[in-house]
């Protein structure tokens, strides 16, 4: 990710949070987390005005859905009820956690949170290397002898292109080369790890959505939209209050328990394709994160099909 491209992330929250201060505070108290917002602030001071303008409108698309979905949020039992507003560390998401934006009501030891993204669709952007054990990271199973074994000598030729300071577009045939001989063991130890665990399918769908149930909000800034996508795998979004129940019902969606295939993408050299049931299907594009060649790759990891029950809304920006 680009500086640019995580100020822009960044300034995101920073405007999703004062949005939602703004409209929580009409109706009961709400306080900010200082402290927690401080580098989304910074964020947001470094990006233009025009940019800020287009933030503050995918902000306040949004918000009226996630009300209608969340009555807790406005529900107040008293003046000491106050909600909370706070934006995760980074090293939440390594332990799991995806949420970047917490709402929160101590009184009732209840939370909601929001993954915010900003003009992309990435689940995650995991790397592969001669020493990320991704099989135990991601779904806790470790890789075999055999992965290790297929994976050392292209990892031993790219340090020494490093040691070179070879540049990634000055590589000759790096699809068959690196791309496609990675992409084929990562598959086979899928496939290896699936069968040694029927249970993969779930941890992996957990790695990647984390262990909190959440709402992702995207801005989608050239259709001046933002798209509100209700991931409540666990029943943990959507409580009624007990003056006032949600208006948007939001079912509890199945996680897959079984691999259909895995397969590299039609007339694709860097793309595997993961379809599992239930309706989840995933796309896993491997490509070089910098200018020299270094020793380690990351997947662009995104969603190509999520199940009919998880509803996605798309939000016009008031402009």
């Amino acid at each position: 990710m680009t500086n640019m491209s995580n100020d822009n992330g960044r300034a995101f929250e920073y405007a999703c949070v004062k949005e939602l201060e703004k409209s929580i505070s009409i109706h009961r108290p709400v306080v900010l987390n200082d402290k927690s917002i401080e580098a989304s602030k910074r964020a947001w001071f470094a990006i233009s005005e025009e940019q800020q303008q287009k933030l503050t409108l995918a902000s306040k698309a949004f918000i009226k859905c996630l009300f209608e979905a969340e009555p807790l949020i406005l529900e107040c039992k008293s003046e000491s009820d106050i909600v909370e507003l706070s934006i995760n560390k980074d090293s939440d998401a390594e332990n799991g956690d995806v949420r970047d934006i917490i709402i929160k009501r101590s009184e009732i030891s209840w939370d909601v949170g929001l993954s915010m993204k900003h003009n992309h669709f990435a689940a995650k952007h995991s790397r592969l290397s001669a020493k990320i054990d991704f099989g135990n990271k991601w779904y806790g199973l470790p890789c075999c002898d055999n992965y290790w074994t297929e994976i050392a000598p292209i990892f031993a030729s790219l340090c020494n292109l490093k040691a070179q300071k070879c540049a990634w577009h000055d590589m000759k045939d790096k699809e068959n080369t690196v791309y496609l001989p990675l992409l084929n063991a990562f598959m086979k130890e899928l496939k290896r790890a699936y069968k040694e665990d029927s249970i993969l399918p779930q941890r992996l769908i957990s790695y990647l959505l984390g262990i909190k149930d959440f709402y992702k909000v995207v801005s989608i800034d050239r259709k001046q939209i933002t798209e509100f996508q209700c991931f409540n795998l666990r029943g943990e979004l959507n409580r009624n209050g007990k003056k006032h129940k949600a208006t948007i019902v939001i079912p509890v969606a199945n996680l897959p328990d079984e691999i259909i295939s895995i397969r590299l993408k039609p007339n694709s050299t860097n793309t595997v394709e993961l379809y599992l049931n239930n309706g989840w299907s995933l796309s896993f594009r491997i490509h070089n994160a910098s200018t020299i060649v270094e020793p380690s790759l990351k997947f662009d990891i995104q969603f190509i099909g999520v199940p009919s029950n998880i509803i996605t809304i798309n939000c016009k920006w008031l402009v």
